[in-house]
């Protein structure tokens, strides 16, 4: 364990454990777009920016991103130091001028009062805001069916040659984890299409509803070895059959 001071207050935190985490244990609210718990941390929107000293440096600071860098001894943090506000300020600026149409981005740079763009807004400007969360997921789960292509105000998350990917199985993990629901995807019938690829649903035995795309189906069985008949059934079926089993055992046991 280590010592470090947040905003004032004296906290522990283990040797290595990401300032963000700290701080988020302490229920400060800092910005962070690019962060998400299923996959490593990435440093891309820069908002979790926060100043940090020790007593020994006297008094130089420095401005790391909180979601990677470790807690160490004699750490003290500031999430709120007028420099750290101004730079988050400029940086929803920015996101302002890609992203104007962001939900996400727009409450947030209210909440620093900005509530318009003073740079050149992106021509035909679109909602994604390069996290780069879609990828690294699709990379987690060990399709790597779209990646980051261009540079400058042309970069982009698309799929190889911007032709539906050969290696996407449709589960949808990407467009869960995008902040500004840029990633859009369709469910007709029994047919899901997201990045240009058409994926055939299962449905569920028991109730009729649509569950997984066969492609995802057949790469969790053949990659965790779950049982092909699993997919015959959606989660709500899953668990009436659970509960019903737990009911007769239970039952079984008033009868011993």
């Amino acid at each position: 364990m280590v010592n470090l001071t947040v905003n004032g207050k004296l906290v522990q935190a283990d040797e290595g454990e990401m300032l963000l985490s700290v701080i988020r244990r302490l229920k400060i609210d800092i910005p962070s777009t690019c962060h998400h718990d299923a996959v490593e941390p990435y440093g891309a929107c820069r908002l979790c920016t926060v100043e940090i000293t020790k007593t020994e440096w006297n008094g130089w600071k420095n401005y790391v991103t909180a979601c990677l860098y470790p807690a160490e001894e004699g750490l003290i943090i500031s999430t709120h130091a007028p420099e750290v506000i101004e730079l988050r300020k400029t940086l929803l600026d920015l996101y302002l001028a890609r992203s104007p149409g962001a939900a996400l981005i727009r409450e947030m740079a209210a909440e620093y009062g900005i509530t318009a763009t003073s740079f050149q807004k992106v021509p035909d400007g679109d909602n994604c805001i390069l996290c780069a969360l879609c990828t690294r997921v699709c990379d987690a789960m060990g399709f790597h069916a779209i990646s980051s292509v261009n540079r400058g105000h042309g970069k982009e998350i698309a799929p190889p040659l911007k032709e539906p990917p050969p290696d996407c199985v449709g589960c949808l993990s990407c467009a869960q984890v995008c902040p500004t629901d840029f990633i859009q995807y369709k469910d007709k019938g029994k047919t899901r299409t997201i990045w240009g690829k058409k994926f055939k649903l299962l449905t569920c035995k028991d109730t009729g509803r649509p569950t997984i795309t066969v492609e995802f189906a057949e790469h969790l069985s053949r990659q965790r070895n779950i049982p092909a008949d699993y997919f015959e059934h959606d989660h709500e079926s899953h668990r009436r059959q659970l509960a019903l089993t737990l009911g007769k055992l239970a039952e079984w046991d008033r009868k011993e």
